[in-house]
């Protein structure tokens, strides 16, 4: 997590603008990183008409508009809550929901019943920009999530177990309960900053899941073992297929069939764009990628083409899996490097550790999990493995290389 600068919470939305060195930079959430084509065609059109003409995918599956120096922000906001982008002007930067990409009904109808339930509490607009929501298994920290596990719903508390299990129909008011009960414990912690995540909180995770029991009547179990320290088999399979960015034609649980593709650099614009804007539904992925479903094998083999010939990346061996960046120069005034430009210079395909590249020691965008960390400073890259923080020396392109296989 980027290291804090300040106690207010800035976190950029569609409405608060961040005034990035590229100028204002606007933040769309996208819960589920869900679309329509018709709203990326909206998105697509404010970008080429305001912006640098390109999204920027993040690492929690929104998208960003960057360079809006032409834009009158009350025309921007009006035209994305015209698209049904911009749901709640109170909200907005709170409806911070992921999912798996290829989430099945329920869990889509989940992620959309949670959004519109968040935003219709209007105590739940004080919870901080970066708290996260999950609705099924992700590769990222949530302060709150739900996961299926044999017809009912875990709710995990930053990844802890705590033994509060719920059917389908209670998962909304669980995780809305929940995270009002963050809001009240933070509420009885004055000493301090305010906690912008739940494990933040001294106790958090057990102080929130025992208040969330109470408030909705129901029983917690045995504390079970923290999420990520549970290394059985099955868990270890379920994590390698959670953490595997989806690419190529993949099958969905319906029969049908989805074509994946990641976007290089995270940065989606020309003809890609004008081709995805043509799609009934489009997923944003936390890979910073782009999943097409609901599709017929033939429709997906001319989708893969498609992706493939408008420069996104379609295969399993393409030199762009596990590589990520933050924006570096000359969008943000802190990098030190343009590292998506060194990146794009260096990057071979490499199995292993996925490599994410900084400007900063923020480190702004960096996976949760363990990875390769490229970090420019004031005398080149610094290669380090997180989190044990094993460094690796040497020109950056073999220095990363050997990094992501050992």
């Amino acid at each position: 997590m980027p290291a804090r600068e300040s106690d207010v919470d800035a976190c950029p939305g569609a409405l608060r603008l961040h005034h990035a060195a590229d100028g204002p930079l606007a933040r769309v959430r996208l819960p589920g990183g869900l679309l329509t084509g018709e709203r990326l065609a909206v998105l697509a059109e404010l970008a080429e008409s305001y912006g640098d003409g390109h999204l920027e995918l993040t690492s929690r599956a929104n998208v960003q508009l960057r360079g809006l120096r032409s834009a009158d922000p009350v025309v921007l906001a009006a035209r994305l809550a015209a698209a049904g982008l911009l749901p709640s002007e109170t909200h907005e930067t709170v409806r911070n929901i992921v999912a798996p990409p290829l989430s099945g009904i329920t869990l889509r109808s989940l992620v959309g019943e949670l959004d519109r339930a968040l935003c219709a509490d209007p105590a739940l607009a004080a919870l901080p920009g970066r708290f996260l929501f999950a609705v099924g298994e992700v590769p990222l920290a949530a302060d709150l999530a739900a996961i299926p596990t044999g017809g009912q719903f875990t709710i995990l508390f930053a990844a802890q177990d705590h033994g509060l299990r719920v059917p389908t129909a209670q998962v909304v008011p669980a995780l809305i309960a929940a995270a009002n009960a963050f809001l009240a414990e933070r509420a009885a912690t004055p000493v301090g900053a305010p906690a912008w995540r739940l494990h933040e909180l001294a106790d958090g995770p057990a102080r929130v899941a025992r208040r969330t029991a109470e408030a909705l009547d129901l029983p917690t179990g045995q504390a079970a073992p923290d999420l990520p320290t549970d290394h059985s088999p099955a868990k270890a399979t379920r994590s390698a297929d959670r953490d595997r960015p989806l690419v190529g034609v993949v099958r969905q649980e319906d029969g049908l069939v989805a074509v994946g593709a990641l976007v290089p650099m995270g940065r989606l614009g020309g003809e890609a764009l004008r081709l995805l804007s043509n799609a009934r539904r489009v997923v944003v992925t936390t890979a910073r990628g782009v999943v097409v479903p609901d599709l017929t094998v033939e429709a997906a083999r001319r989708w893969v083409q498609a992706l493939a010939e408008a420069g996104l990346a379609v295969e399993g061996t393409s030199r762009w899996v596990g590589v990520t960046a933050c924006a570096g120069r000359p969008g943000c005034a802190k990098s030190l490097a343009d590292v998506r430009a060194d990146a794009d210079s260096t990057s071979t395909y490499a199995e292993g550790l996925p490599v994410h590249w900084v400007g900063c020691a923020r480190g702004c965008g960096s996976p949760s999990g363990p990875h390769v960390r490229v970090e420019a400073t004031p005398i080149g890259y610094a290669v380090t493995r997180q989190p044990e923080g094993k460094t690796y020396t040497g020109d950056p392109a073999h220095a990363v290389a050997a990094a992501r296989r050992n």
